[in-house]
C-alpha cells in the first residue's frame, strides 16, 4: 500500500467522525432537553396532556409535581432531561408553544376552528363541506350540537353548546406533532 492510499484512508477515518456532534454539542442538547422539561414541570395538566409526550415523560413530570425537596427536584429534572433524550428540542418547544397558545400555528388553529364553528352555527350547507373535509367527525353529535348552539342564541342563552362545538373542532385543525428526533441518513 502507497503512502497516498494510506493517507487518504486516515482521511475518510476522519471524515467519519466529522459526522457526529462533539460532547459539547450533546451536552447543550441534553440541557436543552432538562430545560424544555423544567418548564413543563410548571405547566398546568390540561396544557401538558396537549403535549404528545412519551408516557415515561409524563409520569416523570407527574412525578416532580409531587416532590417538596430542592435536591429530589433536581435528580428529577435530570431525569426528566435523559428520558427526553430521544426527542427533537425545536419540536418540544413547537409543541410548548402550541400547548400554551404563543406559536402562530396555535392561533392560527383558534381562529380557524371559530370559524368554522361560527359558519356551522350559521349555514345549514356548511356542515357537507365540513364532513367532507373530516370524515372522521361524528356528524349525529355535530348536529345535536349545532341544534343546541342555535337554540341558545335565540333564547339568548350562554353559548355553552358553541364552546362544546369549538372543543371538538379545535383538536381536528391543529397541527399534530411528532416530537421524535429524525436522524439524517447518509447521503452515500
Amino acid at each position: 500500500m502507497s503512502r497516498y492510499n494510506e493517507m487518504q484512508d486516515d482521511l475518510d477515518m476522519d471524515e467519519e467522525y466529522d459526522d457526529r456532534p462533539s460532547k459539547s454539542q450533546i451536552k447543550r442538547e441534553l440541557q436543552t432537553l432538562q430545560d424544555l422539561g423544567k418548564e413543563m414541570t410548571r405547566l398546568g395538566a390540561d396544557t401538558l396532556n396537549k403535549i404528545p409526550l412519551p408516557e415515561d415523560v409524563r409520569e416523570a413530570i407527574d412525578e416532580y409535581a409531587k416532590m417538596r425537596s430542592f435536591g429530589a427536584q433536581r435528580r428529577q429534572l435530570q431525569l426528566i432531561g435523559k428520558r427526553m433524550n430521544g426527542l427533537d428540542p425545536v419540536k418540544v418547544r413547537a409543541a410548548i408553544d402550541m400547548a400554551t397558545g404563543e406559536s402562530k400555528a396555535a392561533v392560527a388553529a383558534h381562529h380557524r376552528a371559530e370559524r368554522l364553528r361560527d359558519k356551522l352555527i350559521a349555514e345549514d350547507a356548511f356542515l357537507t363541506d365540513f364532513i367532507k373535509e373530516f370524515p372522521d367527525v361524528n356528524v349525529q353529535s355535530v348536529r345535536q350540537i349545532i341544534r343546541a348552539a342555535r337554540k341558545e342564541a335565540q333564547l339568548n342563552k350562554p353559548p355553552k353548546s358553541a364552546r362544546e362545538l369549538y372543543r371538538l373542532i379545535h383538536p381536528m385543525v391543529s397541527p399534530q406533532l411528532d416530537l421524535t428526533k429524525v436522524e439524517e441518513e447518509d447521503e452515500n
